[in-house]
């Protein structure tokens, strides 16, 4: 739970009243803990609802960016994620589970495997990253790919794929190599999925998020690696930029980012792969 103690300055006073964790009836026990419970199945009865994987970006000992003012990116990807997570869930239309609802670290490894683990529909990495041009400002989604679309979306990725580093020596993560590799394998299925969900992300965006050049991009992402899920990878803005990070620590503005996404997941379901909410 996000507090004053835990954001230096007060930058997110009120945030403690966010809903960071999904309700447990959602699936009986705890996300992060345990095997999600298989509903049972009545004839005629209508299927589950699609269950959407959100991923806040870093946390814990990985703060992720750090914003011009001292904003870590853990703390806005977490704060965005919980408010698209109250809002999928108020719509009826859902079920949610976050791969963290606290300030704790994940390896990236484990992020897939809990949208595995819980046979998710979709899953959504929410970050605020960093670039060394601090004139770049704006929203952009990334899906995997052997190969980067950009020089720029190499170094992100490159960046993201370092998180592990703060593992420890027990894990070391995965060479460039074994990352393509992996990309690879991703079914083409799953392609086609993600790649509609970016071209959802960009057109719910558009006209309510200022959004990069180009906003539609991608890398070999070890995030983004599962092979039946697909996923993507959202930058809500650059922690890097004044003005992105100004607006990203604002809780009227994630509201707003919060609304376009589940425009975005609404339009998804609605349209591919035979998913249709409930």
């Amino acid at each position: 739970m996000l507090t004053r103690r835990t954001l230096a300055g007060g930058l997110f006073t009120g945030l403690s009243g966010l809903p960071l964790l999904l309700p447990m009836t959602a699936f009986g026990r705890h996300p992060l803990h345990g095997k999600l419970h298989t509903p049972a199945v009545h004839r005629g009865a209508a299927p589950p609802k699609p269950l959407v994987m959100l991923d806040p970006g870093h946390g814990g000992k990985d703060p992720g960016a750090i914003g011009i003012s001292g904003t870590y990116e853990k703390h806005i990807a977490e704060a965005a994620a919980s408010e698209l997570s109250r809002q999928l869930l108020a719509s009826g239309q859902y079920r949610v589970a976050m791969t963290r609802s606290e300030d704790r670290f994940i390896p990236l490894e484990g992020r897939v495997e809990l949208a595995q683990r819980h046979q998710a529909h979709l899953f959504i990495s929410m970050h605020a990253d960093a670039l060394h041009d601090r004139d770049v400002r704006g929203a952009s989604v990334y899906t995997l790919s052997s190969g980067a679309s950009d020089a720029q979306t190499a170094s992100l990725a490159r960046t993201e794929n370092s998180a592990d580093r703060f593992a420890g020596p027990a894990f070391h993560g995965m060479s460039p190599d074994v990352q393509q590799i992996l990309a690879s394998l991703v079914s083409e299925e799953t392609r086609r999925g993600s790649a509609h969900m970016a071209a959802s992300v960009v057109n719910s965006f558009r006209n309510r998020i200022g959004l990069l050049t180009h906003p539609s991009r991608h890398a070999a992402f070890v995030v983004l690696k599962s092979s039946e899920i697909p996923s993507v990878l959202v930058e809500m803005g650059f922690m890097s930029n004044r003005l992105d990070e100004a607006a990203l620590r604002q809780a009227v503005h994630r509201t707003q980012v919060a609304s376009a996404m589940k425009t975005a997941i609404d339009r998804y379901f609605a349209t591919h792969a035979g998913v249709m909410t409930g």
